[in-house]
Parts: C-alpha cells; structure tokens; sequence
C-alpha cells in the first residue's frame, strides 16, 4: 500500500471515529495509524500537501480529546515522535499546529496518575519536541505542565523524575516568560532544594538535566553564583567534559555540550573555564571525537569548539589543538591515548567540512563556521605556517563545495547547496585577509566558478520570490540574497588576481536582479549585512547601467511595507480559513527583450518607422512633431512601465510576507481557540462561583450585626488589654533581664559541658593506659618469679659446688705441708677460685634483671666446670705425684 492510500484510509478512519467513537472505530483508526507508522515517512509534513496536514490535524483533534483511549492516543504519540525526527518537520509542527497545547493537554488530564505509560510516552514526545525550540508561554495548558512538572520532580519516582527534568531543562532554555512563571510559584524554594540534591544522584543524565535546570533559573541569582562559584564550577567543567568524551548517550551529551555553552555566556564562568588547569588535557580529548565518530556526535563537538571560540583566549588554545600538529602541540611525556588512536584533528575537520550535500548538513555548516573562527585566529598569529600548510589542502575541497548541484537533483539539494555556499565564502573572505592567503586562494577560485554560482544564487533568490510566499522560502531568498553579496565582495577582493574576474564583477554588478539582494541587505537589521551591501553599492555608483532608480524605488517599497506591517498583522487577524493556505503563483514580469510591453513599443516604432519611410516624399512639415509627439509618449510609456514593474516586484514582495503572515495567523488561531476554550471553562467556573458567593454575602449581612454588638464588647474588652499590656511591658522588660543572664549562664553551661566532656575524655584514655600498664606489670611479675626461680636453681647448683670446693681446699691446706712446690700452683688456683666466685656473684646479681643472658650463663657457667675438672685434675695429678716424691724422701731418710 502506497503512501497516498494509507493517509486517504487514515483521514476516512479519522473522521468515522469523530463521528462515532465506538470501540470497532477506535481499533479501525489505530490500525491506519500504525500502517502509517511502519511506512516510515518522516517528510511528509515538509512535502507541502495538503492530504498530511488533514490527518495529522484529526489526529491531533483525536488525542486531544479527553474520552480517548490510552491505546489510541498511545498510538498517535509513537507518530509523532516518528515525524518529529527532525528539525525541519518538528518546525513544521511547531509553527502550523498546536502541537505543545495538545500534548500539554494530554498530560494535564492524566495527572492524577502520573505513573501511566501514556503520560511517559507523552512526555518523552515532548521532550523532543521542545529540544532547542522556544516555547511560547501563552499555549494552552503550558501552566498546568510546568506546575505538573514542579510536582512530580520533587517525587520519588525515578521513572516519571528522569523525563520531567528533560522537559523541565528544555522549556526553561532560553525562555524568560517561563523562567517567570517557576520562579513565581510558591514552592520554588523547595523546588530548588530537590534539584540541589539530585546533584548527587547516580544517574549523569538526571545530574546533567538538574544543573542545567539550575543554570537557567539561578545563574544570575544569589543561589547559582553560591551553585557555580570558583570552588565548585570546576568540578562541573570536569563532568561536562567526562560525559563529552566518555558519553553515556548520546542525549546526555547533547544536554552537556548545551550547558556549557550556555554557560560560556556569562563572563565569569568563561574566566573560570580559562584559568581551568585541566582544559588543555580534556579539550585535547574533546577534539579527537572528531576522528571515527557518528554525525550526532561530531554535531555537538563542532557546537562546543565553535562556543569556546567566542571567548578569545580559549579560541587561540582551540586553534592550536586543530592547526597545530602533535608533535609540537605535547610535550613527549604528555602522550594521550587519544593522539595514538586517531589522526591529525585538520583532517578530521576537514573531511566534516567536505562532506556531501545529501549527508548530515548541520555536521558541514559546524565544521565550515568553525574553520572561520581558527583562521580568523591564526592569521598573524605564531600558527601562521601551520595554517598556511593546512589552506593548501582545504582550498581544493572549498572549491568542490562551490560546485552548483545537478538541478534535477531537486530543490531541496539547491537550498541546502545555497546554506552551505555561504559559510564557504565567509571562510574564503577570511582567507583573503593575509596577502599570500589570498594568493593561494586565487588560484583556485576563477571567475567562471564566482559567475556560475552567482548566476544560481540569483535565479534562486527570483525563484523563491515569483513562486513561493512561504516564510520558509522567504528565509532561503534572504539567505540566497546575502550570500549573493558575499560572493560579489570575494570577487572585489580578487579582482586584481585572477583574469577576467573584474570584468564579471562589474557585469553582475550592473545586472538588474542585484536590486533585490541590495535592498533587502541595505534595510537590514544586521549591520554586517548593511557594511558589505553600502561596500557593494559604493563599486557599483559609477557603473552607468547601474540600476540605481529601481534599487531607491524597491528600498522605498520595502520601508513603506515594514511601516505598514503592524497594520497588516492586525488586518491578518480578520481573516479566518477553515482548511490549508495553499501557496499563490504571481510571476514577475521582467524588463528583458522578450516582455509583452517591450514588444509592443517596438511594434509600435516599427509603424511610425515605415509611415515615415512610405510619407518621406510627401514632405509633410508636421511629421516631425507627431514623431515628437510618439517619442514623448513613448518614453513616458517605458517609465511608467519601469515603475509598474517595481511596483509588481513590491507586490510581489507583499504577497510573501503576507503568506508568512496567515501561516502565524493560523498557529495563533489554534492558540486562541484553546485560550477560548479554557476562559469558557473559567467562566463557567466564575458564574458558579459568583451564586455562592452571593449566599456567603447574605450570611456575612448577618454576621456584620452580630460584629456590630460584639465590637462594642470588644471596645471595653479593649481597654482592660490596655491595662494588661502595660503590665505585660514591665513583665517583658523584666523577662529581658532574665533572658540575658540565662543566655549568659547557658553559654557558661556550654562550656563548663564541653570540659566535662574533654576531661571525660582524657579520664577514659587514663583508666585504659592504666589497665594496659596493669596487664603489662602482670606480665612482668610473673616472668619475674619464674627468673626468681632459675636463679635460686643457679644458686642451688653454685652452693653444691661451693661445698665441694671447701673440701678441696681442706685437702690442699693438707697438702701444703707436703707440697711446697705447689704453692704458686695452689695460689694460682686459689685466684682462679675467687675469680669464679666473683663471676658466680655478677651472674646472680644480673640474672634478676637480664633474662636473655641467662643461656649464656649457663654456657659459661659449663666452661668453669670444665675449667674446674681439669684443676681438679691437675690437683689430683700433683697430689699422685707429691704422695709418690713424699714416699722417695721418705725411704731415703730412713737409709740415711
């Protein structure tokens, strides 16, 4: 099944269900809307038909319906987020139907049970819907939303919490009237609380959404200077950067590349992120996304860069991150894992810029408007060379993009072609500012390249006007125009470098179709544009076919129309239409050689040519004067033709603007019928309420005689309070006095508890120290007792050895008699003895208090004995030797 035939069945399923909302209706229309989903048209709302419009206009009459089912609005929901994929078709739906009044009405009746998954699905459209769009305030059921969405982030519920806060962070993005109103409600500081806290959260989506909340509501007040001041914005940059690089989604990194960039804005925030200590290493990382990337990624990084080159010290360190190459960017210590895993970050620039029409545009138109800003840096700057080097490779590909596409390619390629031709010329004019640039750049860019793209410029910007009067259109003629312009000024600025190219500059210059880019540049708001079209006009004064008198009559038209717009508006909004505007065709009739007019003049010269030719021998003397006469007429015919055609090209100009009008007519009527509808529901309410506070006013008629009485009871009442209140001073005057000796005696008591508590302290740590000194003198007492007991064993032993010493020294007395010759002997031993008894002493007084000797006591104490047996030895060895010389003696004297 084709397109047409579903969205013909869906429109038929549409209306049978408005006319019978039965449930074989409803199933019958949700089966068509989800035919129409799985097709998966996503342009069909920018096709301009008016079969699309019809069905999504039932549909959305359909969900906005309180009765309707959840299934079936479930259904038209899963739709819209299909055709709201991207941003062309969610303008669509934003500036031809009341799509943010219907779905804020969905959630508003659904609020009492915020959990259903209608009302998540609701408000996850929503959410993309609202991202980077302007809501107005004045919707219908816009209060009820935000009230709603107050209420349930303050909850518990980390399911509905996490879409309300993406909701909440995209309508309060550059939105005053909505900052406002948060801010007026009651419980804002409670509100502000629970945002605070989810700083803390787990989630980085839910923390991302909250700071940028945060950034919207407080960032000039006494709270967010508290939230982003000095100490606590670093750790923000670091978290923005950290979802940049790592991503945890690709939302959650388009919500943290806004917050950044919003926060740029503010002059000492883009201080702070300046003197960040850690911006070389993250913008590093943050720059070598460009390299293997997805397009929605490579989007928001281009967004960022662009963003931090409109503070100028951070523009100079993003020039030098992408121009400058690796090897002279980082130190040899200071290798990131990012440098080894991509290429040069120009490159990466480079193939963005140059990518092909049919590809990601906003991806191109980044990359471009970014180049811009690093040249404009790098010319006469240190980055010169780097620069200069890297235009020798981007100059080809800049002249690629200023190829006209194939027209049969469609119109859409030639509009995004027109966008894209702009950013390239403003890059080029860039270029042209240093003179050996602008040489490089003259070798590539010719002067049939500039004609051809200025020829379809301005069929273009003819074409948008004679053709189309849509306010979209009416922006790609004003683009087209500018553009036009900026070509011309390129060619001014080559003119005396490439052949021929100042020859076709002043040709275009004196082409009539120049008037409509010239006008709307010279009544432009923008001063920029004015500069370059009063830069244009002072080349093109002196050209004698410059069309100067249609440029002052057009630029005449054009004040005149701006001076009645605010009347048109008003006279717009008397007009009402029940179906789609369908666009008008007025063609414009030009001043070439081929118009009716033209034709008809030279007709008629050719006449009064031949009449003269046929009549010359007749010699009339009058036909000079008749000739006179057609040649005045003539030429009053061709000024006034002249002015017709400017007057045409002002109507036609008119008409555009007046298109554009009744397109915002019909999205301010959807908005007024809701505004109607809900003061209708108000009024009945105020009717309702008027009845009963017209029964309370009769019962207060009562009570006011009642009062009558009861004030006059009040009056004495009164004077006995009088008396009170004087005592009452003088019991307050006294309550004072004891106030301030008990505030004095409290403090006291204060601090007399905090040196009880110290002391308490101190006295546990002292009964603690006391009970490990006591466990370590038990341990010492009975190690003690136990060296007692091996000493008194040691004594025991020397004792025995004591006695057996006596003995021996009993038997060397005996023997002294007998062995004189021993006696040196005997005295040695006698001091080898008293030695041995005075080492016997040291080592029982050192065997108290040395327990780790004691082995070696006992080992000395061995040597002795041994020492000991072998005197003993020697002792028994003399005393065998002195008895046997006694015996010798003894037989000698008895012979003798």
């Amino acid at each position: 099944m084709d397109v047409t035939t579903s969205l013909k069945s869906l429109l038929l399923a549409a209306r049978q269900y408005k006319n019978n909302k039965s449930s074989l209706n409803s199933s019958q229309l949700q089966k068509q809307i989800e035919d129409v989903s799985s097709l998966r048209c996503s342009s069909l709302l920018t096709s301009g038909q008016v079969l699309p419009s019809e069905c999504l206009s039932g549909l959305l009459e359909v969900a906005g319906d309180p009765n309707t089912s959840h299934a079936l609005t479930g259904a038209i929901l899963s739709l819209l987020a299909q055709l709201a994929s991207d941003d062309e078709s969610k303008e669509t739906l934003h500036s031809s139907y009341n799509i943010v009044g219907t779905l804020a009405a969905i959630v508003h009746w659904n609020r009492a049970s915020p959990e259903e998954p209608v009302v998540l699905q609701c408000l996850q459209v929503l959410q993309r819907l609202t991202y980077n769009v302007r809501i107005l305030h004045c919707a219908s059921h816009v209060d009820e939303l935000l009230s709603f969405l107050m209420l349930n982030i303050q909850s518990n519920n980390d399911d509905i919490t996490k879409p309300c806060l993406g909701l909440m962070a995209n309508l309060c993005r550059h939105n005053l009237s909505v900052q406002a109103q948060i801010k007026s409600q009651g419980n804002v500081k409670a509100f502000y609380r629970a945002l605070i806290n989810f700083l803390g959260h787990n989630c980085l989506t839910v923390v991302v959404f909250a700071l940028s909340i945060l950034s919207s509501l407080t960032l000039n007040e006494e709270v967010g200077q508290k939230l982003f001041n000095a100490k606590n914005i670093h750790q923000t940059f670091q978290l923005i950067f950290n979802i940049t690089v790592n991503g945890d989604g690709t939302l959650t990194r388009n919500y943290a590349v806004d917050l950044l960039v919003d926060l740029l804005k503010n002059p000492k925030i883009a201080d702070y992120l300046t003197n960040y200590k850690h911006l070389p290493v993250c913008l590093n990382e943050v720059v070598s996304l460009l390299h293997g990337k997805d397009p929605d990624t490579a989007v928001k990084v281009l967004e960022l860069l662009v963003s931090l080159c409109s503070v100028p010290a951070l523009r100079r360190l993003v020039c030098e991150m992408v121009l400058r190459p690796v090897a002279l960017r980082l130190n040899p210590g200071v290798r990131s894992s990012a440098q080894t895993r991509g290429s040069e970050p120009c490159l990466d620039l480079l193939q963005w810029a140059t990518g092909p029409l049919q590809g990601p545009e906003q991806c191109t138109l980044q990359a471009l408007s970014l180049l811009t800003e690093l040249f404009e840096e790098a010319i006469d700057s240190s980055l010169s060379d780097s620069a200069q080097s890297f235009v020798e490779l981007l100059l080809p590909a800049l002249q690629g993009l200023l190829q006209a596409p194939d027209p049969s390619e469609g119109e859409q390629l030639l509009k995004r072609h027109c966008i894209r031709a702009g950013r390239v010329v403003d890059l080029l004019l860039v270029l042209c500012g240093e003179d050996f640039l602008k040489t490089l750049v003259s070798q590539y860019i010719s002067s049939e390249l500039c004609m051809l793209q200025v020829e379809l410029l301005l069929s273009n910007t003819q074409d948008y006007i004679s053709s189309n009067g849509s306010g979209s259109d009416s922006q790609l003629s004003q683009m087209c125009s500018e553009t036009v312009l900026k070509t011309l000024e390129l060619m001014s600025q080559l003119k005396q470098h490439v052949a021929d190219m100042e020859t076709c500059f002043y040709r275009i210059l004196q082409d009539q179709r120049m008037v409509m880019p010239l006008s709307l540049a010279l009544t432009s708001n923008l001063r920029e544009r004015v500069q370059a079209a009063l830069r244009i006009l002072f080349e093109a004064a002196p050209l004698p076919d410059f069309p100067a008198v249609i440029l002052g009559e057009s630029i005449a038209a054009s004040n005149a129309y701006r001076q009645k717009e605010p009347e048109l508006v008003v006279r717009g909004s008397t007009i009402q239409e029940d179906g789609v505007t369908y666009g008008k065709s007025f063609p414009l009739s030009t001043t070439g050689p081929c118009s009716p007019s033209r034709q008809n003049i030279d007709s008629l010269i050719e006449k009064l040519q031949t009449s003269m030719q046929l009549q010359e021998p007749m010699k009339d003397v009058h036909m000079s004067e008749i000739i006179d006469i057609y040649e005045q007429k003539i030429s009053a015919l061709a000024s006034k033709e002249g002015r017709l055609q400017d007057l045409l090209e002002a109507k036609a100009l008119a008409l555009s603007q007046a298109d554009r009008l009744i397109a915002q007519y019909r999205c301010q009527r959807a908005q007024a019928e809701a505004e109607a509808r809900k003061l209708a529901s108000l009024l009945k309410e105020t009717e309702r309420r008027k009845e009963e506070l017209q029964a309370e006013l009769s019962e207060q008629v009562l009570e006011v005689e009642k009062l009558k009485t009861d004030s006059q009871q009040l009056l004495q009442h009164n004077s006995k309070l009088q008396a009170v209140s004087d005592e009452h001073q003088n019991l307050k005057g006294t309550y004072n006095q004891l106030l301030s000796r008990y505030n004095k005696n409290e403090g006291m008591l204060k601090e007399l508890q905090a040196a009880h508590i110290s002391l308490t302290q101190q006295a546990e740590g002292l009964r603690k120290s006391n009970e490990g000194l006591k466990m370590r003198q038990e341990r010492l007492s009975a190690e003690l007792i136990q060296k007692e007991q091996q000493v008194t064993a040691l004594e025991e032993t020397v004792q025995g050895k004591r006695s057996i010493i006596a003995g021996l020294q009993a038997e060397v007395k005996k023997q002294e008699e007998q062995a004189s010759e021993m006696e040196e002997s005997t005295n040695l031993l006698k001091k080898e003895l008293t030695k041995t008894e005075q080492a016997r002493k040291d080592a029982s007084i050192k065997a108290s208090s040395l327990e780790l000797q004691k082995t070696q006591l006992e080992t000395k104490l061995q040597k002795k004995e041994e020492e000991l047996s072998k005197h003993m030895q020697m002792i028994a060895m003399i005393h065998s030797l002195s008895s046997g010389k006694l015996k010798n003696d003894t037989s000698a004297n008895l012979s003798l």
